[in-house]
This record gives structure tokens, C-alpha cells and sequence, in this order.
């Protein structure tokens, strides 16, 4: 049985998202900006970093949840600061494959220098398990999302 109250928890929850995700934004901005990316940037280059293989720029689009057009922008300025390059796809004629250049991989390492104690100080005081728990209940929420 449903809990009459489970919209506005749900409501609640969506703003607070809102929020996070304006501060998070803001906050990778000022940890990147010096090194001329923004958290739009240093989102689509780690997406290229961490993915298990090379992939089009639709695929990245579709992963990060952001239009196709958004992410060639990113692709095409981050390509043009020799971070990314485009690679031939063997599966499709058109859809260049995304990958990481040896500058954007000595990018990425820079962030992920930062990344790790700002994450860590971010964190100080929560459990794994709230954390856990937290990704899981998000996770839920947005496959419920992708589903329609």
C-alpha cells in the first residue's frame, strides 16, 4: 500500500537533485576552470575516459543523458584543443568513434588529482551505506525514467 505522502517526498527529493546539481556544476566549474574546462567539459571527457571502449558521440549523448547536439559541441571544442580525436568507426561509416588523445588523458589525470580530496572532504561524515543508498534510490528513479 502507498503512502499518501510518497508524491511530496518525491517532490522534495526532485528539488533537492535540482539543487545538488546547480551546486555540483558550480563547484566542478571552480575545481577545473583553471585548467580551461567547465563541468560540462570534464563530464564528457571523463565519459571518454572511463568508458570501456571508444564510442560515437550519440552513444556518449544517450549515456550522459544530454542531446547529441550538446555533446558534439563539447566533442568538437575539446577536438579542437587536441584533448579528443575522432577515430574511424568499423561499424559505421559516418559515426566517428570519440577518443582520448595522450593530451586529454594528461588532462583527465590533472582533474582526477583534484577530483579525489575534493570528493573525499565532500563525503567526510556519510556513510558508505547513506552514499550506497542514495546512488541506488537515484539510479531506481532515473531507469523508471529512461523506461518512458
Amino acid at each position: 500500500m502507498s503512502d499518501e505522502r510518497e508524491p511530496d517526498l518525491l517532490t522534495e527529493l526532485i528539488l533537492e537533485v535540482f539543487r545538488l546539481n546547480g551546486r555540483l556544476i558550480a563547484a566542478g566549474d571552480r575545481l577545473v576552470g583553471d585548467l580551461g574546462l567547465t563541468s560540462a567539459r570534464w563530464q564528457v571527457l571523463g565519459s571518454v575516459a572511463l568508458a570501456a571502449a571508444p564510442m560515437p558521440v550519440a552513444w556518449i549523448a544517450r549515456n550522459m543523458g544530454l542531446t547529441r547536439q550538446a555533446v558534439q559541441r563539447i566533442v568538437n571544442e575539446l577536438i579542437g584543443e587536441g584533448a579528443l580525436a575522432f577515430a574511424t568507426n568499423p561499424h559505421h561509416r559516418r559515426a566517428k568513434l570519440v577518443v582520448m588523445t595522450d593530451r586529454g588523458a594528461r588532462l583527465y589525470q590533472a582533474i582526477e588529482k583534484r577530483r579525489l580530496p575534493w570528493a573525499g572532504a565532500l563525503v567526510e561524515g556519510l556513510s558508505p551505506r547513506t552514499i550506497a543508498s542514495a546512488a541506488t534510490t537515484l539510479r531506481a528513479l532515473r531507469e523508471r525514467l529512461e523506461e518512458n
